[in-house]
């Protein structure tokens, strides 16, 4: 390679509200890895896009949790898909595409037992490997058949239904013969359900009358509720749950819904869900109680 230097972010502080641009991370430049520095079984990897994921906002904190924390200094945890620039691995190649916890950064010397092979498919492009065939697409297959136990004829209700994982989760259950609504955030997102996703229906969260829409919508009650956003949403789910429920709890990164005017407020809230990282004001859900009472799982 002639590229000299390389650029990666590093957390500079933990944050204890929003990300603050300029004090959160900072951007270092370093010198640039050679050949000659690989080990047996060691690549240079180049990213060529960084997956960037609500649940990195958990990482920041400093707190027990299924991966331990980003530490200060550290380059930023995070997944990419990129090319083998240098290679004394047999598995990668120089010039075969590779996808791997790298984190965010241009250059990274691996060992080859830390990334995977990337195929494109036909009619594919290389970040599918961050998506439909990354973790949020193995999140959403395994989330909705392992936990959510999808079958023909349920009632299926997504939130986030437009993001990586929620899109993929309704298609699937369209798939596996159920009737499928989801919940997004603009009008456009909607008709993107509907039209091109084949989603049953879909209502805009951020209407006026979302509740209540939510409730007609959901007059036969829910079989299988996949959560990406917590908050209100969560809880107009668990009102409408059918005794014996599926409800599987994947994230929460949705704005919570002020019940005064039924508006987005412009603060989060912070429970364990991804919506409530922001904020140090933690809440709850209301309708936790439904859980004993309908027999949710």
């Amino acid at each position: 390679m002639s590229v000299s230097t390389f650029k990666s972010v590093h957390l500079a502080k933990r944050p204890t509200d929003r990300i603050i641009p300029g004090e959160t991370f900072t951007l270092k430049t370093g010198e640039a890895p050679k050949e000659s520095d690989l080990k047996d079984g060691e690549v240079l990897f180049q990213s060529l896009y960084l997956s960037l994921d609500p649940a990195m906002r958990g990482w920041l904190n400093d707190t027990r949790s299924y991966l331990p924390p980003v530490q200060i200094g550290d380059v930023m945890r995070g997944a990419a898909v990129g090319v083998v620039k240098a290679s004394k691995s047999d598995a990668f190649p120089i010039g075969s595409y590779a996808t791997g916890t790298v984190g965010w950064t241009e250059l990274a010397v691996m060992a080859s037992k830390q990334l995977e092979k990337v195929d494109i498919p036909r009619n594919g492009k290389i970040t599918d490997a961050l998506g439909v065939f990354g973790i949020t697409g193995l999140t959403a297959y395994f989330g909705l058949l392992e936990v959510g136990k999808v079958k023909a004829g349920d009632f299926v209700v997504v939130s986030g239904a437009a993001g990586a994982t929620g899109s993929v989760v309704g298609q699937i259950a369209k798939i596996k013969g159920a009737t499928v609504l989801g919940i997004a955030g603009s009008d456009d997102k909607v008709r993107w359900l509907r039209d091109e996703l084949g989603f049953d229906d879909a209502l805009n969260y951020k209407d006026q009358h979302f509740p209540k829409r939510f409730r007609e919508a959901t007059k036969s009650f829910i079989d299988v509720f996949f959560d990406n956003v917590g908050g209100e949403v969560l809880d107009l789910a668990l009102s409408r749950a059918k005794p014996h429920a599926r409800f599987v709890i994947c994230g929460g990164t949705s704005l919570i819904i002020d019940p005064a005017n039924l508006s987005p407020t412009a603060e989060l809230s912070t429970s364990p869900a991804i919506s409530q990282y922001n904020s140090s004001q933690p809440q709850g859900p209301k309708n936790y109680l439904n859980v004993i009472t309908m027999r949710i799982r």
